[in-house]
C-alpha cells in the first residue's frame, strides 16, 4: 500500500470497487511542509480548477477522490515540483495530511490516473476553452487586445524528426513544436494552440486563433454598431514582426478587427522635431515619458494605416503600424511597448512551472494531407538569414569607417585599401543574395506530407497529457498571480510580490481542524522579516474572507500566522 499508509481498510475497499473514493479528514498536525500551497486553494478555486471536474471528466471507483487528483497536479506546479518523477524524492505522508488523507497517490497512480482523465482528448479541449471563456468573460476589458506569440518548444528525443525552426532565445534552427499563446496585456495567459507542423503565426491567426477568439471575446459591438461606426473594431489584437503582412491587416480590417505590430520595413528616420515627448502609463500603473511621432501612411496594397514611432535617447526609432484608428496615440504605443509581459510570462513559467517539460513519452500519425514548411524552402530561407547578417555587418563596419583630422599618408592608404575591400565585400554580398532570394522565390514554400521524401517524414508528438497538464499550469499561474495582487497592496516595491508569494506557497503551515465549528485553520509560519510577516498577515486576513470551503468537506479555511513564541531564560543562563 506504500510509505506513510494509515487507512488501510478504506484502501481494501477501494481495491475490491466498494469504496466510490476516500473521505477527506483532517487531522491535528504541526509543521507541514510546502503546506504554503494551500493559500492557493481560494485562488485556484476561483480560476475553475475543480468548476467542471464533475461534469467534464470521470474516474472510475477508488481511494483518490478525482478532485484530490487536481489538486495534486496544482499544488505540485504551485510547490515547483518540476515533474512526477521528482514525487518520489517528496515525503507522501506530509503530502497527504494537506490533503486531507494519509498520504498522496504515487507516480505510477497518478499517470494511470491522468492517462484515464485524457482518455479522450476533446474532453480536455473542451475543458480548457470553457476555462478560458469565463477568464475572458471575467475580465472583458483584458479580452479586448490579445497578445499573440509563438513559443518553441524544443525537442531533443529519437521518438520522431519534428521539422525545425529557428529558436530565436538559442539562436538555432532546433526541433521542436510550436505553441501560440493568447494572453491579456497585463500577461495573463487565455489559452495556447499547439503546433507539430508549423504553418506560421498567419496560418495559425486565420485557422485557429481567430474563428476562436470571434466566437469567445465578450463585449464585441453589434453588427449594426459596426455598420453605423466604419472605424470601429471587435478587438485588438498584436504581435511582432513575425505577423507583418499588409494583406492581412487587410484582412483583419475587413473582419473588424484592429491589428497593430512592428513595420518590418519602416524607411527612413523622421526628423527629431516631429517628435514630443508624452507622460504614458503603462499596464501595471507605472508612468514613464516617451518621445511619440505619427504619421497615416498607404502599404503598398493600398490600405491606409497608422505609423507610430518611438525615439529613443540614443535617436534609435521604433516604428509601429495599426489598424486601429480610434484609440489615442498613447494606448497605441502602449499596447505595442507593453508585448515585455508576454516575454516575462514564457519565461517565468520555463523558469518556475517548467512550460517545456515533455509529459507523455509517445507519437502520433499525421495526415498525409498535411500541409508543411517545403525543407528544401526552410534551407534557402536559412541562407538567406545568414548572408543578410554578414551584409549588414560590413555595410556597419563601412559606415563606421573614418580618418583622423590630419591623416598622415600611410593612414590615408590603409583608409583606403579597407573601404575598397569593404565595398568589393558589400558587392559581392548583394549579388549573392539577389540569387538566393530568386532560389527562394522559384522553390514552393509549402509542399504536403506524402509528398516529402521517406527520409523526411515524421509523425507528431502526443499532446493530450501535455495539454491538460499546461492547463492545469495555467490555473496555477493565475492563483499566484491573483495572490501577487494581493501582496502588493502592502508592499512598497512592486517587483518583491512574486518572490515573497513563492516564499509563502513554500513556507511550512500547522493545520488545526474544528468539526464542531466546521473549520480548518491554516497557520502559516512567519517569513524573514516583521514588514513581509506584516504583508502575510494581510494575505491571510483576505483569503479568510473568501470563506472557502476545502474541496469534499465543509470546513471553510481560515488563514492565520504562527503566533511568535516568546523564550524566557532562566537565572544563569
Amino acid at each position: 500500500m506504500g510509505v506513510a499508509t494509515t487507512r488501510s481498510c478504506e484502501r481494501l475497499f477501494a481495491a475490491m470497487g466498494l469504496l466510490e473514493s476516500a473521505p477527506i479528514v483532517f487531522e491535528v498536525v504541526d509543521d507541514v511542509p510546502l503546506g504554503g500551497v494551500i493559500c492557493a486553494l481560494p485562488a485556484l478555486l476561483g480560476f475553475g480548477l475543480l468548476r467542471h471536474t464533475r461534469s467534464t471528466f470521470s474516474l472510475p471507483n477508488g481511494f483518490y477522490p478525482i478532485e484530490t487528483i487536481f489538486l495534486v497536479l496544482a499544488f505540485l506546479a504551485l510547490a515547483r515540483i518540476r515533474s512526477l518523477e521528482a514525487l518520489r524524492y517528496e515525503a507522501p505522508g506530509e503530502w497527504g495530511k494537506m490533503l486531507g488523507l494519509d498520504r498522496m497517490p504515487e507516480v505510477k497512480t497518478l499517470r494511470e490516473k491522468i492517462g484515464l482523465l485524457c482518455g479522450e482528448a476533446e474532453r480536455t479541449g473542451q475543458w480548457s476553452r470553457t476555462l478560458s471563456q469565463e477568464w475572458m468573460a471575467g475580465a472583458p476589458e483584458a479580452a479586448g487586445t490579445l497578445y499573440i506569440d509563438g513559443h518553441v518548444r524544443v525537442y531533443h528525443g529519437q521518438l520522431t524528426q519534428l521539422p525545425r525552426r529557428y529558436v530565436s532565445r538559442e539562436r538555432l534552427c532546433l526541433r521542436g513544436t510550436t505553441d501560440y499563446w493568447v494572453n491579456a496585456m497585463d500577461g495573463q495567459p487565455f489559452f495556447v494552440v499547439t503546433k507539430a507542423v508549423d504553418p506560421g503565426l498567419l496560418e495559425v491567426l486565420r485557422q485557429d486563433i481567430i474563428p476562436r477568439l470571434k466566437a469567445e471575446v465578450p463585449h464585441q459591438p453589434a453588427e449594426a454598431e459596426l455598420a453605423a461606426h466604419p472605424r470601429r473594431h471587435r478587438f485588438t489584437l498584436i504581435f511582432d514582426r513575425e505577423g507583418y503582412s499588409p494583406q492581412f491587416m487587410a484582412e483583419m480590417k475587413a473582419e473588424r478587427i484592429a491589428v497593430i505590430s512592428y513595420h518590418k520595413f519602416p524607411g527612413p528616420d523622421w526628423a527629431a522635431e516631429e517628435f514630443v515627448r508624452r507622460e504614458v502609463r503603462l499596464i501595471h500603473g507605472e508612468v514613464v515619458k516617451l518621445d511619440l511621432a505619427e504619421r497615416g501612411i498607404c502599404l503598398h496594397n493600398g490600405l491606409w494605416v497608422r505609423e507610430v514611432r518611438h525615439r529613443d535617447d540614443r535617436g534609435h526609432q521604433t516604428s509601429i503600424l495599426a489598424s486601429d484608428y480610434l484609440s489615442l496615440l498613447d494606448t497605441v504605443a502602449v499596447g505595442m511597448f507593453a508585448r515585455w509581459c508576454q516575454e516575462n510570462f514564457f519565461k517565468y513559467m520555463q523558469e518556475h512551472y517548467s512550460l517545456d517539460r515533455l509529459v507523455e513519452y509517445g507519437i502520433e500519425p499525421l495526415p498525409d494531407t498535411t500541409r508543411l514548411v517545403n525543407p528544401a524552402w526552410r534551407q534557402w530561407d536559412s541562407k538567406i538569414r545568414s548572408q543578410r547578417g554578414q551584409l549588414a555587418r560590413d555595410q556597419s563596419q563601412f559606415g563606421a569607417l573614418g580618418l583622423p583630422e590630419k591623416p598622415s599618408a600611410p593612414e590615408i592608404g590603409a583608409y583606403e585599401l579597407k573601404k575598397g575591400k569593404l565595398l568589393q565585400s558589400i558587392q559581392t554580398r548583394k549579388e549573392e543574395l539577389e540569387k538566393l532570394l530568386a532560389s527562394r522565390k522559384e522553390t514552393p514554400q509549402h509542399v504536403l506530407l506524402k509528398d516529402l521524401p521517406e527520409k523526411d517524414k515524421f509523425s507528431q508528438l502526443s499532446t493530450a497529457k501535455k495539454h491538460f497538464i499546461d492547463t492545469i499550469k495555467l490555473i496555477a499561474y493565475r492563483a499566484e498571480t491573483a495572490l501577487v495582487h494581493l501582496v502588493r497592496e502592502k508592499l512598497k516595491r512592486e517587483d518583491d510580490g512574486r518572490a515573497l508569494v513563492r516564499q509563502v506557497l513554500q513556507s511550512a503551515v500547522d493545520l488545526r481542524p474544528d468539526p464542531d465549528q466546521k473549520t480548518l485553520t491554516v497557520r502559516v509560519h512567519r517569513l524573514s522579516t516583521a514588514a513581509h510577516d506584516e504583508t502575510l498577515q494581510h494575505l491571510c486576513d483576505e483569503l479568510t474572507a473568501t470563506e472557502t470551503l476545502f474541496p469534499g468537506t465543509e470546513l471553510r479555511l481560515i488563514f492565520e500566522l504562527v503566533g511568535s513564541v516568546q523564550f524566557h531564560p532562566g537565572p544563569g543562563f
